[in-house]
């Protein structure tokens, strides 16, 4: 590290957390297209806030992991006013990001309602929640397994005299309904994820006796339900926090049960959705990840005639459609069309609006043009981004489709948007996209990866892949073998196809591919993604990052952790940084001029101020190897804010082109490093190497 004599202390407080108050609407109504400011400016202020604001969070989920929402004192919690002390409920979460942001979510909303939804475990908890992924069979089994373990803990308690309510929450709850109170009485109660507003009545209906029975459970699904009134109570202080932008999906691809477990797409009010981020901007946040299960999809046109709001701007005839849709509306249409159909817009509008909304060579079964004066997925984009240029700005889960040329410029022209796209494919043959109903052909979506490609050079790209799906022949697989070694993707997400029930592949495809087989052919396909991750990663040795970094590595003493715009992890070693990125430069280039300080002949010396970077700051890392998969080991070279970054390389995506001056520092740092592990640290915090 560079600071190697002196000791350092964290040079000041963190920033402290804003209690959730709102700007002004004028002040929101610039980043957004007239026809939204003109609603931003009718609205309250911030309808958005209750009392009391919430924290940052950010952390992750997948398909294995589960974490507590709000984790902190139990239920000796005091409730408002001196009352007696409030229930303490423990929420437990498997699946998606929307699913953390969820939890959150039910957090305030709980919290709201005289419970405490802090409780760090079962234990001190008079509620357990889970909320629950129902994408795979496998999700499933390990929630039944937990219910299992809960039922166990409520029958000890109640031996003692106590009792444990227990609740299923999310897309298992909207799948299985009465199935979960009536198995085995595992659940007290079932809430799906449009109908968390009612969770307070329902756990107060299990307290009072109702357990099992029709009160405690809600499950209808809404549409127009995204809770942009509710301000998530996020747990933990971390840099990075979800903000959910819109709910559901219309896509009805024929593997997928989400449509059926969230319901109809509908997007949120851009006006709280940029409040809401101020808010987290307050708070020291410098990332958020803007969420959706079709994300790029969004789009919000402010009510119009006293309607409600929270619509997606969608056009009542695609709204009302039949086939395998979900249950709250009658269904999609099942019938792909290229683009919207023509109905009573003028002529050339449905094409117009296709090119716009959509990419070229993708379709859908429902039409985007009514989306005319609406805030599309693109101006939310650009306006969130444009709130801060310090903010990084993340997204997922899209769709390819909604990979408009509009979107990818928005992303190229703006620095402070990740570097990282996820493109899911889900199959690299034409026929079995056809059977997926995914709307587009294999060379469509290679396409519109080299269109990405060209608009935003060296982004990362990630995918999904389904392994054996009905039908899949052994050329199909091997034209998604072909797909992930062409693409060359940075990280992917691979599974074996998974039978869910009311899915159109489940009323008319029969699952005839052997569990044997899908289990090799996941294999292969990992082996194909992998032989094209490793020739991207060879690229990496000497390139220049801009790192946020988030606190200490969970493996490595004295190691720190942070990502790169393009959403690989780094790690670098803990201590005390050059100050800036501009200081530093002079330093080194001061220095190639024949510049004294030498150690060692024909180097420089760096001599402060130095500072300790702390989790929420950049720092510009210099990557020395690719440790552990695909874990970049680097050489931290300076703190640095994201516009110097910028400024400096011309983008957050530098490479291996950064310039001489930058391998000179990197082996100033090294050597630095270096000479502290061997006990001959040069003094007066001075850092020094070979100048090449």
């Amino acid at each position: 590290m560079w600071h190697l004599a002196c000791r350092f202390g964290r040079d000041g407080a963190a920033a402290g957390l804003a209690a959730g108050a709102a700007a002004a609407a004028p002040a929101l109504a610039r980043h957004l297209p007239p026809a939204a400011a003109a609603s931003t400016a009718a609205r309250p202020a911030n309808d958005a806030c209750s009392a009391g604001g919430g924290c940052s969070s950010g952390g992750s989920a997948s398909d294995r992991a589960s974490s507590s929402a709000g984790a902190g004192p139990s239920s000796a919690a005091a409730a408002p006013g001196g009352a007696s002390p409030r229930r303490a409920v423990h929420i437990i979460t498997h699946g998606c990001q929307m699913n953390v942001s969820d939890s959150e979510l039910v957090a305030r909303l709980l919290s709201d309602s005289g419970y405490d939804p802090r409780a760090a475990s079962v234990e001190a908890a008079d509620a357990v929640l889970i909320n629950t992924c129902a994408i795979r069979e496998g999700a499933e089994a390990r929630i039944w397994g937990k219910l299992a373990q809960l039922r166990d803990v409520k029958r000890a308690r109640r031996k003692e005299g106590g009792d444990l309510v227990v609740g299923v929450l999310g897309c298992m709850a909207e799948r299985l309904k009465r199935k979960l109170l009536d198995s085995d009485k595992l659940a007290d109660l079932v809430v799906g994820p449009d109908a968390y507003r009612d969770l307070p009545r329902v756990l107060e209906a299990v307290r009072a006796g109702a357990a099992g029975g029709p009160e405690a459970m809600s499950v209808a699904l809404s549409l127009d339900e995204t809770y942009a009134d509710v301000v998530p109570l996020r747990a933990g202080g971390g840099p990075a926090a979800f903000v959910s932008i819109m709910r559901g999906c219309n896509n009805m691809c024929s593997f997928c049960i989400v449509p059926h477990t969230r319901g109809r797409e509908r997007s949120r009010p851009a006006d709280s959705i940029l409040r809401e981020v101020e808010g987290l901007l307050r708070e020291g946040v410098r990332e958020v990840t803007l969420l959706g299960q079709n994300v790029n999809s969004y789009a919000y046109a402010p009510p119009q005639g006293g309607g409600g709001g929270g619509g997606s701007g969608m056009d009542a005839a695609a709204s009302s459609g039949a086939g395998d849709g979900p249950s709250c509306s009658g269904g999609e249409a099942a019938v792909q069309r290229e683009g919207p159909p023509a109905g009573a817009d003028p002529p050339g509008a449905a094409a117009a609006a296709a090119a716009r909304f959509y990419a070229p060579g993708f379709s859908s079964v429902y039409a985007p043009s009514s989306r005319a004066g609406a805030v599309r997925f693109a101006q939310l984009l650009s306006s969130v981004a444009g709130l801060d240029p310090e903010l990084r700005v993340r997204f997922t889960s899209p769709h390819p489709k909604d990979f408009s040329d509009e979107v990818l410029e928005v992303v190229a022209s703006t620095p402070n948007i990740a570097r990282h796209l996820h493109m899911p494919a889900q199959s690299g043959s034409t026929t079995m996209l056809a059977r997926m109903r995914r709307g587009h052909t294999r060379e469509a979506y290679d396409a519109l990866v080299a269109r990405a490609r060209a608009a935003v050079p060296g982004v990362a790209l990630s995918t999904d892949i389904i392994c054996g799906f009905c039908g899949e022949t052994d050329e199909e697989h091997a034209a998604t073998l072909d797909l992930l070694r062409s693409t060359r993707y940075d990280s992917a997400f691979l599974f074996a196809y998974s039978r869910r029930d009311k899915t159109h592949a489940a009323r008319h495809y029969e699952d005839d591919v052997p569990e044997a087989t899908k289990a090799l052919r996941l294999q292969e396909a990992f082996e194909a993604y992998r032989e094209g991750q490793r020739q991207l990663l060879t690229l990496q040795p000497g390139a220049l990052h801009l790192v946020l970094l988030e606190g200490p590595a969970r493996k490595g003493e004295g190691m720190l952790t942070g990502r790169t715009c393009s959403n690989k992890r780094v790690v670098f070693r803990d201590g005390p940084l050059p100050a800036a990125l501009d200081d530093l430069r002079r330093a080194a280039e001061a220095a190639s001029g024949g510049g004294g300080g030498v150690i060692g002949g024909g180097g420089f010396v760096y001599r402060g101020p130095f500072v300790q970077p702390r989790p929420g700051e950049y720092v510009a890392c210099l990557v020395r190897e690719v440790v552990s998969g695909a874990t970049l080991l680097a050489t931290p070279l300076a703190r640095t804010s994201a516009a110097a970054f910028v400024a400096e390389f011309g983008g957050t995506l530098p490479g291996r082109g950064a310039g001489g001056w930058v391998a000179a520092a990197g082996a100033a740092a090294e050597a630095a490093e270096a000479a502290a592990a061997a006990g001959s640290a040069p003094r007066r915090c001075e850092a020094a190497a070979a100048f090449g």
